[in-house]
């Protein structure tokens, strides 16, 4: 039988790292035995689901490249399968209307707490035979009464569930509207899903849905549920810790692949590898190898991972992901076309940074002169050294060739002629004049980069400054 697995989010906000993980693991499992992988909205609250999540959800899914074979199917059109399985389920007895009211469940439950029972729905409908006017009824299921219903889970092991204690479950409300539990069942069935892998928040959920999907002499599905991922201080998940939307992380500029390496770890390990393609990820996954115990988010790593992923990559590919981050920098395509080529410019930079967004603010030199620099780094590294830059002029426009070598060797002579040797001096005043700033790549690869012309014009343009104030 073909490995059928989904993701089934809940439009009713953003689509965060935990369930990009539940994802990336469900969607790993169907790449690696080569079988389908579905997607699901379940928009049924329609007070909180909005158009709004959904599109981000999908957008999410689709810069991931979390690619589904089949879907998006959205609950909320599916409505008459619903009706017509409860249809069933009340003519086969599995089902049966309820007309207790909310006052009298309350009542019950609690003269439960008072003898020291643990409170539940104690089935008082279940041989009703008339309907009771005035109340409109809602629809439960008839679990078993004895027994236990066990969940031979892939992380968590074998969990058994006593029936006595698994009260009868409200599957429709009393305006007819199918509950969470119940339309989850009949989709999985519908659907054909072999393996559902979610959050273990929904582990109580399970022994329920088994139940109903045995009463319609379904196949149970074989579940696994993943921990959840706690913040660095062990505690629940925050948006303080960064459980923000999962575009965010793109605005942010971290790579896609490099996310989902980042979350793959979070409770699964290839012996000491920490750094996997996507390629790898589909070959070394194993569901029931992923820990069952709670991992924690750690930004640091995070970063760490997305530089070894930027790193990794040919300047040519890099360069493409980074097109996007260059417009909130003002270069423009007109810039880009008079600049550097943008593929030398990214290998310059690969090995110093650790997003995409800090390689565009370092790129920004290479396309866009400063007007002025960073005070601090004008005060401390510029200001009186018009006589330097006059001399950096005379050296570097007497190069015969405009090479990294060839610049690295100018300003190595002019250090042990005007400081001592120590090419700090020469190179930090010339970083100012020619970026705006004391941080830049390696001096002399920047200026190769940016061209005589320009390099020569830039320092012009901080001598003239320089006099002027």
């Amino acid at each position: 039988m073909s490995v059928r697995t989904r993701f089934a989010p809940s439009p009713t906000g953003y689509l965060h790292i935990g369930g990009v993980r539940t994802a990336l693991y469900s969607w790993l499992h169907a790449r690696r035995q080569g079988g389908r992988f579905v997607l699901r909205i379940e928009d049924t609250d329609l007070e909180r689901s909005t158009p709004e999540a959904t599109a981000a959800i999908l957008e999410g899914m689709a810069w991931l490249g979390l690619d589904w074979d089949e879907g998006p199917f959205y609950q909320t059109q599916r409505m008459d399968r619903y009706r017509e399985v409860l249809a069933q389920m009340l003519a086969a007895g599995t089902a049966y209307y309820c007309y207790c009211s909310r006052e009298e469940v309350d009542a019950m439950r609690e003269e439960q707490r008072t003898r020291g029972e643990k409170p539940r729905y104690d089935g008082r409908c279940r041989t009703r035979s008339t309907a009771r006017e005035g109340v409109a009824p809602v629809i439960r299921f008839r679990s078993p009464d004895t027994g236990e219903t066990v969940v031979e889970d892939l992380i968590h092991g074998r969990v058994s569930f006593q029936n006595s204690e698994l009260d009868d479950l409200i599957i429709a409300r009393s305006d007819g509207t199918p509950t969470y539990n119940f339309c989850v069942v009949v989709d999985d069935w519908d659907m054909g899903i072999t393996h559902v892998i979610r959050g273990d928040d929904h582990l109580n959920n399970t022994p329920r849905q088994m139940q109903i999907l045995q009463a319609l002499g379904a196949n149970l599905p074989v579940y696994a549920h993943v921990p959840m991922i706690l913040g660095p201080d062990k505690q629940k998940l925050s948006k303080r810790h960064g459980a923000v939307s999962v575009l965010e992380y793109r605005e942010q500029g971290f790579l896609p692949d490099a996310l989902l390496n980042f979350l793959i770890r979070l409770g699964w390990s290839h012996g000491d590898e920490e750094i996997f393609s996507r390629e790898q990820m589909i070959e070394f996954f194993q569901i029931n190898t992923v820990n069952k115990a709670a991992s924690a988010f750690n930004p640091e790593k995070l970063l760490w991972i997305n530089a070894q992923h930027m790193q990794r990559l040919s300047p040519e590919g890099l360069a493409q992901h980074l097109r996007p981050y260059l417009d909130a920098q003002g270069i423009t395509e007109a810039s880009l076309a008079q600049g550097p080529d943008l593929s030398a410019v990214v290998a310059l930079l690969q090995e110093r940074a650790k997003t995409l967004v800090e390689m565009a603010e370092a790129a920004r030199i290479f396309y866009l002169a400063p007007v002025t620099g960073e005070v601090k780094d004008v005060e401390k590294h510029l200001h009186g050294q018009g006589a330097l830059l006059e001399s950096l002029l005379q050296h570097l426009e007497a190069l015969p060739v405009w090479t990294a070598a060839a610049i690295h060797s100018a300003i190595q002579e002019l250090a042990v002629s005007h400081a001592e040797g120590k090419m700090g001096k020469i190179a930090q005043p010339l970083r100012v004049a020619v970026a705006g700033r004391a941080v830049s790549p390696p001096i002399d690869g920047t200026l190769a980069l940016l061209g005589k012309a320009e390099t020569l014009a830039r320092i012009r343009h901080a001598r003239s400054w320089l006099a002027a104030v």
